[in-house]
């Protein structure tokens, strides 16, 4: 058999409660901390009463804490992304169409929004320079952001 191969053994070793409560017992270490024994334990006493270790309330309660702000952040990231006065220039549609819609009034999703819903998409074809295809994909883009644009566009596409 190896030699030192078994801890030491401590036939008189404390165990101390959190309640004060001690005794004697053996174990491989001098002196072993708990938070509950038999003289406190709800199970023995009777008594209900609730043992907070470390903070775990409080801990707990900052998680949701933290959780409420980050869910309040991304719902303001969302809003600001359906936002009606986003500029038009923020979509992938290219340059040449943002200066030809800019220059016919449309510079924010509420201009191309309020004339979707005035004349539809043939509002918007009668723009020298925009086709069906810019209309379509710019739509595509407004409702993959969250955008609910008027029926009536939805049912020409």
């Amino acid at each position: 058999m190896k030699k030192d191969l078994h801890p030491s053994w401590y036939p008189e070793a404390t165990v101390v409660c959190a309640c004060g409560n001690t005794w004697k017992t053996g174990a491989t270490v001098p002196e072993i901390r708990t938070d509950i024994c038999s003289a406190c334990h709800p199970f023995y006493t009777g008594e209900q009463r609730i043992v907070d270790t470390e903070g775990q309330v409080d801990r707990f309660l900052k998680r949701l804490q933290i959780r409420d702000t980050r869910r309040a952040e991304a719902e303001a990231r969302t809003a600001s992304l359906t936002a009606p006065d986003a500029p038009i220039s923020e979509f992938d549609i290219g340059k040449r169409y943002i200066t030809i819609l800019s220059e016919n009034g449309i510079n924010v999703v509420a201009d191309f929004i309020a004339k979707l819903e005035s004349g539809g998409d043939e509002a918007l074809l009668e723009i020298p320079g925009i086709g069906r295809k810019v209309v379509s994909d710019l739509k595509k883009m407004l409702r993959a952001r969250g955008y609910e644009l008027p029926k009536a566009a939805e049912a020409t596409e």
